[in-house]
């Protein structure tokens, strides 16, 4: 693996799934497909204390996770080999295949928004054949002698949380574009976007997130409650945009 890593972003990328409903489900994938945080698993291998400084200055907001990420995968060594047997042993959400399968018998498109790493979703969905799911992350390319890039096509310069990937810009694109949207997601990358969605299902720090702000959601902890509550979330009336 050497050039062959760099990925391109396919968010709007054709899937295999007709389209019979105007839902899109958007779903967040570390700590909500996957059980580990793949950031967190990679810096825990190969990184250093500056790794761990720069998540710190994260935590106290200091930096944003932009600026974080960037710096931690810079400061990652370790060879394409050691990266993908560090990335495959990473356990996704045993049921998660399963509720793509029924999102797309509802008829609902399914994409993946992540300030995550491409390279690492992409891999970890090929492992359970979903690779034809549309992802959208920061791009991870390798640039030899065991060290790593992290660049950020999704980028906004307006963005408040200073994320490496905007996810409301997304929301708002597929809003515009006359689509509902359910949002699923876990934690701090996805508290803005929740309060924008047509739906949230919402896990750990994110369910604690739309209980203090006050904003509706179906709490889940985890894809068996995603399936359970799916029918139920999109039959639901829908209230007029502004």
């Amino acid at each position: 693996m050497n050039d062959a890593l760099t990925v391109t972003p396919r968010l709007y990328a054709a899937t295999t799934k007709p389209r019979s409903s105007p839902w899109t489900i958007l779903c967040d994938f570390d700590g909500t497909i996957s059980l580990q945080d793949v950031t967190d698993t990679l810096v825990e291998a190969f990184g250093n204390d500056r790794c761990r400084e720069l998540e710190s200055q994260w935590l106290a907001g200091a930096i944003g996770s932009r600026a974080c990420m960037a710096g931690q995968i810079a400061e990652l060594r370790a060879s394409p080999a050691q990266m993908d047997a560090c990335i495959d042993s990473i356990d996704l959400d045993p049921d998660f295949a399963d509720f793509v399968r029924h999102a797309h018998a509802h008829g609902a498109s399914l994409r993946i928004l992540s300030d995550g790493l491409d390279y690492a979703i992409m891999r970890l969905l090929q492992r359970q054949g979903l690779d034809e799911i549309a992802v959208a992350a920061n791009r991870l390319s390798y640039r030899g002698d065991l060290s790593w890039r992290l660049d950020f096509p999704y980028a906004d310069p307006d963005c408040a949380k200073r994320s490496g990937h905007c996810k409301c810009v997304q929301l708002s694109h597929c809003q515009r574009q006359g689509e509902h949207v359910l949002y699923i997601g876990d934690g701090s990358s996805d508290f803005c976007v929740s309060a924008e969605a047509d739906r949230v299902f919402a896990k750990d720090r994110l369910h604690t997130y739309c209980l203090e702000q006050g904003i509706a959601h179906f709490a889940i902890s985890g894809f068996a409650d995603a399936i359970a509550l799916l029918e139920q979330a999109l039959a639901l009336p829908l209230e007029r945009r502004a």
